[in-house]
């Protein structure tokens, strides 16, 4: 039997945060690590105790959970936490950039238990979270902040399919989609992501989004 996914909660509602740590402790593949009401404090712990997957709540005192996630998962860090960002609205100015800042994902905090726990093994297997069609919304509406370089495609180190394929995970298309639109298996996409992320040396889906609008791959 393989070791329980651990998980650090971070929230600082205390009903809430009790409510999360009661529903990952009621699965046999999940333990809950620790627990916390601030960013500080998330910080230190996840540090110290090293979880497969920080549950991060964006608004929280003394340091909130978008510079926690800079600190454990940003560029740089040299050991990143898998971090799954956990927020009130779906398009709550904070969660463009907390997903920035390093976040494998988000779900919106009136999410069933089903689709917690789903994020959180998704996450944990180091593939990232974005509901597609709130990747539309969010991403349609920040992508203004996002800095186009003065790259080209014809600068990016890709073959027509991967852009392609590229540009359709911009979209917030999930790999079944892609697989539909493209008229190809999923186990295919799934081998064109791989090297996309590789090739680009992008650590998630996340990442390729915002890549994908920096270099004018999609608008």
């Amino acid at each position: 039997m393989s070791a329980p996914i651990r998980v650090l909660v971070c929230d600082d509602q205390m009903l809430i945060r009790t409510g999360l740590v009661t529903i990952i402790d009621s699965q046999p593949d999940m333990e809950v690590a620790g627990d916390c009401g601030d960013g500080r404090t998330g910080v230190e712990l996840a540090e110290k105790l090293r979880p497969d997957v920080v549950v991060m709540d964006i608004r929280m005192p003394v340091l909130d959970g978008l510079e926690a996630t800079r600190l454990l998962a940003g560029a740089g860090v040299p050991h990143p936490v898998k971090v799954l960002v956990i927020t009130t609205f779906n398009l709550d100015e904070y969660v463009y950039e907390a997903l920035r800042a390093g976040a494998s994902g988000f779900l919106l905090k009136d999410a069933p238990p089903d689709r917690l726990l789903h994020g959180i093994r998704t996450v944990a297997t180091g593939a990232a979270l974005l509901d597609p069609d709130v990747t539309r919304q969010l991403v349609g509406r920040y992508a203004a902040r996002i800095r186009p370089t003065e790259k080209t495609p014809g600068d990016i180190p890709l073959t027509p399919r991967e852009l392609e394929v590229l540009r359709l995970i911009a979209e917030g298309l999930s790999n079944s989609e892609i697989a539909a639109a493209l008229v190809i298996s999923q186990e295919t996409v799934k081998t064109f992501v791989s090297r996309i992320l590789a090739k680009l040396q992008l650590r998630d889906r996340v990442q390729a989004v915002v890549y994908a609008y920096r270099h004018g791959l999609a608008t």
